[in-house]
């Protein structure tokens, strides 16, 4: 990742070399960030480390998670200071407490930080943290300051510092290559950032009804784990420096609010039971999860029982115990209340062997909550575990046209064409998955084999042949700015001094 990193600082030297001309009459900060690194330069480089991330084993692609925190997400952008700015946010399956904004919009949160969190409003107290980080353009001014030593040292440190947000064990490596002083540099700003962080989420837990309670208690609970385990503090502690004066800050702005008592969502206790039962996917995790949970139910001291009882269920699954799944199931009180006891009842069904009792069970659900995308996939992905694959690839249609740019949409659909011997419907499906995922030379190769299986008329091959071009253009522009890749000049003949698009591009048939 931080070699991606190291490409894009080399981009960004190209498209603002220390010393160049500035505007004049420069009033803040925020406007001299947007001049050294530009909207879309932004969301060019967000992209570029969502795309890396995607590709991650750790990329959880729940639909019941990574839904419920998109809606937590988007509620707390519509009380903040920009309510139309957009931000996509994703799951990492990682037990560190860590939540990380990246440029372009892209907010990650690590399923730790919602496992660890008490209330749904301590983990709004994170996330909303973030907005203020992004919707304040930290990093686009934390590289404007650091202009004046180098640009390309600077934009690496902030996008090497970024990237360790996510993994910190690549952040020793990662900020060799830059300066020592800019990396200081970014250190020492970053602390006013936090700062103003800390009061523009608080202001959005406030609008959003929110208890604001929660940042100072959840920041404490973290700083005095930082004082226990001195050499394994949380990860959000080391990216995101907690100090008494921040705490003492937040704790006053809490004395000045209408305080307010909110009940969670069942989703949030739902959401993080199921992270908790299923974080370890292993088999002493899985007994490790089971234990937790029949604790809790013994000693009724979890939020919620259904919830208790769903997680429960969720570790026998782990640990392959369906007789076990099945009696937890059995207890939760109002199992048609939520959509995730349906697609609970769903897979401890499948994992009985009764693959059409699922679907049942899955295609009624799916009339009932119409509107839910876990709902969806989990009738998609079974009815291709029982063979039932036209059905499968006639929901992935409406998906598709949905959601374009999800490449499980693509995954899933090429898996059913391949049941169905749709060998160059196949191969399109794998390219579209490939390309929304940045792996555009396997993307190309996917078009290449889609072309050459002898199927299709004139019209569908034509369009794969614009598909192999796009994607060539797209990977010759990749690799042109790449560092120590040269540079053509006008007369190279591709846009902007380009290659030519046709020059090595694969060949037909």
């Amino acid at each position: 990742m931080c070699a991606l990193a190291w490409a894009v600082a080399v981009v960004l030297a190209f498209a603002a070399p220390p010393g160049s001309a500035q505007a004049p009459n420069l009033p803040n900060l925020g406007d001299e960030s947007a001049a050294v690194l530009s909207p879309q330069m932004e969301r060019k480089i967000g992209e570029g480390f969502y795309r890396e991330l995607r590709r991650d084993p750790s990329f959880l692609d729940d639909f019941e998670v990574s839904g419920y925190v998109q809606d937590l997400g988007q509620r707390l952008i519509s009380a903040g200071p920009e309510p139309g700015i957009g931000v996509d946010f994703f799951v990492l399956k990682d037990a560190q407490i860590n939540a990380f904004a990246m440029l372009g919009g892209y907010i990650g949160v690590n399923s730790g930080l919602i496992i660890a969190s008490e209330s749904e409003s301590e983990a709004a107290s994170v996330l909303g943290h973030e907005i203020g980080h992004l919707t304040q353009k930290h990093i686009a001014r934390s590289v404007a300051a650091g202009q004046r030593s180098s640009m390309a040292s600077m934009v690496g440190s902030v996008l090497c510092l970024l990237a360790a947000r996510s993994n910190p064990q690549v952040a020793s490596g990662c900020l060799a290559g830059a300066q020592a002083a800019s990396v200081q540099s970014q250190l020492a700003y970053s602390r006013d950032f936090e700062r103003e962080a800390d009061r523009v989420g608080f202001d959005i837990l406030s609008r959003g009804g929110f208890d604001v309670a929660a940042m100072p208690v959840f920041f404490e609970r973290l700083q005095r784990s930082t004082r226990i385990v001195e050499t394994n503090a949380p990860s959000y502690v080391r990216s995101h420096p907690l100090t008494t004066e921040r705490i003492a800050d937040v704790r006053n702005r809490v004395q000045g609010a209408v305080y307010r008592q909110r009940v969670d969502p069942l989703t949030f206790q739902l959401v993080r039971a199921k992270l908790r039962a299923t974080m370890d996917d292993g088999i002493d995790g899985a007994r490790d999860a089971v234990r937790y949970f029949s604790t809790q139910i013994e000693q009724k001291s979890h939020g919620d029982a259904s919830a208790a009882f769903l997680g429960l269920a969720y570790a026998h699954l782990q640990s392959k115990n369906i007789a076990g799944a099945q009696a937890a199931f059995a207890r939760i009180a109002n199992p048609g209340s939520h959509a995730m006891f349906d697609t609970l009842a769903a897979r401890i069904r499948r994992a009985a062997g009764d693959g059409e009792g699922a679907l049942a069970l899955l295609r009624a659900a799916a009339r009932r909550h119409a509107a839910s995308r876990a709902i969806q996939f989990e009738l998609i992905e079974t009815a291709q575990s029982v063979g039932k694959h036209q059905e499968a690839l006639t929901l992935l249609r409406d998906q598709a046209q949905l959601y374009r740019a999800d490449p499980k949409v693509f995954e899933l659909q090429a898996k059913s064409f391949a049941a169905e011997g749709k060998r160059m419907a196949q191969h399109q499906a794998l390219g579209e998955h490939f390309a929304l995922l940045g792996a555009l030379q396997p993307a190309i190769e996917q078009f290449q084999m889609a072309r050459c299986t002898g199927e299709g008329d004139f019209y569908q091959l034509s369009i794969i042949d614009a598909r192999i071009r796009v994607l060539w253009q797209s990977l010759l522009n990749e690799r042109s700015d790449q560092p120590g890749a040269p540079r053509q000049g006008p007369s190279g003949g591709g846009e902007r001094g380009r290659p030519p698009v046709e020059q090595g591009m694969p060949t037909r048939c």
